[in-house]
Formats: structure tokens, C-alpha cells, sequence
């Protein structure tokens, strides 16, 4: 949860809260602005506003998608439990919903622009409105897998080590 302070006199400060955090937000925005900008190139390219549409949405939904799976893998592995600790265990769950509903958003928002282009078919109907929540849902998946690869490897990583150093002394006491 991010927040704004805003000093109004001595003594008085007014704190605007605000989901996420700041980092989050810029990398949205900037996120989002490379999508438009992907739009733009695409159709001067192409002067077909449909491709253009369905590119810059698969690649805005491919990003954050795997964004928000690699969060999703984090959050899970700093689940608290929710008998013991439950204002964390909200927390949590709240995180986890705003990150859902940021995501159904996106994918419905990819479908409308992609069903506002001009276009003709089935195929224009039907399927390519999809293709940018698939390939979205496919990279949340990977963001999910990329991270829990590597929280295996570092905590493989610090099993070898310990095991390393437990050999080390029994080692040094047989040589004695």
C-alpha cells in the first residue's frame, strides 16, 4: 500500500493511501505507453489497425502478465497463515485481489480495443480478441514459474553450502 503525505499546517499531515506502490505504478504507466507506442509503429507500418491492435495488446498483456505471476509466485511464498496472523493474511489476500482485478481489466480492455478496430470475419470476431488474454494468462503462468524456479535454485544453493560446511569440520577432526 503506498501512500501520500501532504503537510497542511505545524503539526498536520493529511495521508492520501493508494494501492500498490509507487514503483508499480510507474511501471504500468510506462508499460502501457510502450503499448501505444508499439500501436503506433505497427500501424504506420502496416496501415492495419486490427494487427496493430492485436500486437500491442498481446505484448502490454505478455509483460504484465508475467509481471504479475512472478509477484503472485513472491506473494505465495510470504503467505502468512490465516489463523495466526490474520491482518497479514488480508494483506495478502488483498494484494492478490488487486493484482486479479488489475489483470481481469487488462484483459477485457485488450478485447474491446481489439473488437473496436475496423475489421471483417469470423476470424476478427471471434478469436483474434482472445489471443492477447491467452498469450497474457500464458505469460502469468511462465512469470509464476520463473520465480518459483528460483527461489528451487536458491534454496538449493544454500542446502550445498550448509552441507559443505558440515563436511568441512568432520574433515579437519579426521586428519587430527
Amino acid at each position: 500500500m503506498g501512500k501520500f503525505e501532504r503537510q497542511i499546517s505545524e503539526g498536520v499531515t493529511k495521508y492520501y493511501w493508494y494501492p500498490g506502490e509507487k514503483v508499480d505504478w510507474i511501471r504500468g504507466a510506462l508499460t502501457v505507453l510502450g503499448g501505444g507506442l508499439l500501436f503506433f509503429l505497427i500501424y504506420v507500418v502496416t496501415k492495419n489497425s486490427l494487427l496493430a491492435a492485436v500486437v500491442s495488446g498481446t505484448a502490454v498483456q505478455a509483460v504484465v502478465g508475467a509481471y504479475l505471476g512472478r509477484r503472485d509466485a513472491a506473494g505465495l511464498s510470504e503467505f502468512h497463515d490465516p489463523a495466526t496472523e490474520r491482518r497479514e493474511a488480508v494483506v495478502d489476500g488483498t494484494r492478490a485481489a488487486w493484482r486479479g482485478t488489475l489483470q481481469g481489466l487488462l484483459c477485457a480492455g485488450s478485447a474491446m480495443l481489439v473488437l473496436n478496430m475496423p475489421h471483417s470475419g469470423f476470424l476478427a470476431d471471434w478469436v483474434l480478441p482472445f489471443v492477447p488474454s491467452i498469450i497474457g494468462a500464458l505469460a502469468h503462468s511462465g512469470g509464476m514459474l520463473w520465480e518459483r524456479l528460483a527461489q528451487e535454485v536458491s534454496t538449493a544453493d544454500m542446502e550445498a553450502a550448509a552441507e559443505a560446511d558440515a563436511e568441512e569440520p568432520t574433515k579437519e577432526l579426521e586428519a587430527a
